[in-house]
C-alpha cells in the first residue's frame, strides 16, 4: 500500500474484514488530527462519537464495508439523538438496533451536556433526520445486505458540536477559522474512503455537504461523480412535505433503485 487504505495501481483491493480494518484504521487517523484543533465560543461542548461509541460504530463498519461500494451516502455530522447515540451515521435508536442489528457498549463523552445525555443504544428519543433516512431503505430493500451491497453511509465529519444552552451547531454554523480547519481534516478523510472503497459517485445528504464533497473530491483530483439528495432534516420545511417520496424520485433519477431492489 503506498498509503493506509489506498491501493496503487496494479495491487488487489481489500476485501472482507480487511476492507474494514482499513477503514477503521482511517478513522483513527483522522481521530488524531481532530484532536489536535481546538474550538471556541459558540461550541461549548464537543462529542465525539468514534471514541465514546467506538465498539457499535466498528461493529457497523465490520458488517456492512467489507467489500467495494458504488454510491457512498455522506451525511454531514452527526446529530444529539442518531450517531451521537450510536455511532452509526443518521443513526437513529430504533434502526440500529432493529434493522441493521447493530450491537456494542456506548460510554460517555469526556464532557456531557445536561440536557443532551448519551444512552447509547437506549436512547428513548427518535432522531427525524435518521428515522426517515433508514426508513426509506428500509422500506426499499429487503434486507440490510441488500442496501450495503453496493451502498455505504459515512459522514463528512465525526463531531458533534454544541453552544452553552445545548443546541446544535452544525459545521456549516462554526467561525471562519474553527470551520475551515476542521473541514480540511474532514475533507482529506473523505477523499481517503473515497479511495479506499472505490466508489463511483458520492451522494451528499443535504446541499452543505454535496457542495463540500464536490470541492474537496476535486481538491484530491478524483474524479467521482458527486450529486445531491434533500436533507430529511424536520428543520428543512420541504422535507416535512412528504422527504420519502421526494428521495425516492431522486434515486429513481440517478438509476439507483435498481442496486437497492434487486
Amino acid at each position: 500500500m503506498t498509503e493506509l487504505g489506498v491501493a496503487s495501481a496494479g495491487e488487489a483491493f481489500p476485501q472482507g474484514d480487511v476492507l474494514a480494518t482499513r477503514f477503521l484504521e482511517a478513522e483513527l487517523e483522522q481521530n488524531v488530527r481532530l484532536k489536535e484543533l481546538s474550538f471556541l465560543d459558540p461550541v461549548c461542548y464537543v462529542y465525539n462519537p468514534l471514541e465514546y461509541a467506538w465498539e457499535p460504530h466498528a461493529d457497523y463498519v465490520r458488517r456492512y464495508c467489507c467489500s467495494r461500494k458504488e454510491v457512498l451516502f455522506l451525511g454531514m455530522n452527526p446529530g444529539p439523538f442518531g450517531m451521537a447515540q450510536t455511532g452509526v451515521p443518521f443513526g437513529e435508536v430504533r434502526h440500529v438496533r432493529e434493522w441493521l442489528q447493530v450491537r456494542g457498549q456506548v460510554s460517555k463523552p469526556v464532557l456531557e451536556h445536561p440536557k443532551r445525555p448519551v444512552l447509547g443504544l437506549e436512547c428513548p428519543q427518535t432522531e427525524v433526520s435518521g428515522a426517515r433516512f433508514w426508513g426509506l431503505f428500509r422500506s426499499l430493500c429487503p434486507s440490510p445486505e441488500a442496501f450495503f451491497r453496493c451502498c455505504f453511509v459515512h459522514n463528512h465529519c465525526p463531531l458533534l458540536f454544541m453552544n452553552q444552552r445545548g443546541k446544535n451547531l452544525t459545521p456549516a454554523e462554526l467561525p471562519a477559522a474553527q470551520r475551515e480547519r476542521l473541514l480540511q481534516v474532514c475533507d482529506d478523510g473523505l477523499a481517503q474512503a473515497v479511495r479506499l472503497l472505490g466508489v463511483t459517485m458520492v451522494i451528499g445528504v443535504g446541499r452543505f455537504t454535496e457542495q463540500r464533497a464536490r470541492r474537496a473530491l476535486a481538491s484530491a483530483g478524483l474524479q467521482v461523480r458527486v450529486e445531491g439528495l434533500m436533507h430529511p432534516s424536520p428543520r428543512n420545511p420541504q422535507a416535512n412535505k412528504g422527504w420519502e417520496a421526494i428521495a425516492k424520485a431522486r434515486l429513481e433519477e440517478l438509476s439507483l433503485l435498481p442496486l437497492l431492489v434487486g
